[in-house]
């Protein structure tokens, strides 16, 4: 049984309800924008949260079991050295709070996944600490709300390919383009192409230590991405493309022969 640990930020989708310390750097303007966003999120997820959305569709493979959900306003973030001992996959999204994760909760998540903990970052967690420690690069991008996706496989016998068209069609997603602030992939598995003609690497695969990143870029907030059936296998085989309990190790140390 694969173990899944799910960590979702839970700022956007509660904005119409209270607010946050960090927000008063986001003005008047900006602060009334990501309030609203949240019904949108509401709708776009069935009522529910992120975590909600992607608890369910990792929840569709009979040997992965979700055993932690966690959230920024926890302690530790939800993300004690307890929790990701028992997670052999962990799933991240974020986007409005990136800073505010702690420095102790970044370095646990890279070492772990040095470790061998696989982790998959989905869409804006492009920015969040763990993946720019992870990658030694800063992660920006070009981006644009409401555009359409053509999400290409550019390598189509790639695990995480497995059972997915070469193309896929989003009616509604938002444009990340180049330049992406990334190391070269280890591997390339999707391009996203958009409506104004950018280009996007928008399915990478990086290896760390005994352990293995995927940045899966579809996802926007507000849009249904998550609900399609193609992106759902995508994450899917990601999950278990990453997994890799066998290799898991204690401490890393160098060891005397």
């Amino acid at each position: 049984m694969i173990r899944v640990t799910i960590f979702n930020e839970y700022v956007q989708e509660q904005l119409n309800k209270r607010t946050f310390p960090f927000q008063e750097s986001w003005g008047e303007e900006g602060i009334r924008l990501m309030s609203d966003r949240a019904d949108e999120i509401a709708a776009a997820h069935e009522g529910g949260a992120i975590h909600d959305t992607l608890k369910a569709l990792v929840s569709e493979c009979e040997d992965v079991e979700v055993r932690h959900i966690a959230t920024l306003e926890m302690p530790e973030h939800g993300l004690t050295e307890e929790v990701l001992a028992d997670t052999d996959v962990l799933l991240w999204w974020s986007h409005l709070a990136q800073e505010e994760i702690s420095d102790e909760v970044a370095h646990r998540v890279r070492d772990h996944v040095q470790r061998g903990m696989g982790v998959i970052f989905l869409h804006s967690a492009h920015m969040c600490k763990p993946m720019r420690e992870l990658l030694g690069t800063s992660c920006t991008l070009r981006w644009r709300e409401g555009d359409n996706e053509h999400l290409w496989c550019c390598n189509p016998t790639h695990p995480i390919a497995k059972g997915v068209p070469v193309c896929i069609w989003l009616e509604e997603e938002e444009m990340y383009g180049e330049y992406f602030d990334i190391p070269k992939p280890d591997e390339l598995v999707f391009i996203g192409g958009f409506g104004g003609g950018e280009v996007f690497r928008s399915g990478c695969v990086w290896n760390r230590g005994y352990g293995k990143v995927f940045y899966f870029q579809p996802g926007h907030e507000t849009n249904r991405a998550y609900f399609n059936p193609d992106i759902r296998r995508i994450i899917q085989n990601a999950v278990h493309y990453v997994a890799n309990p066998e290799c898991r190790q204690e401490k890393l140390e160098c060891l005397p022969v």
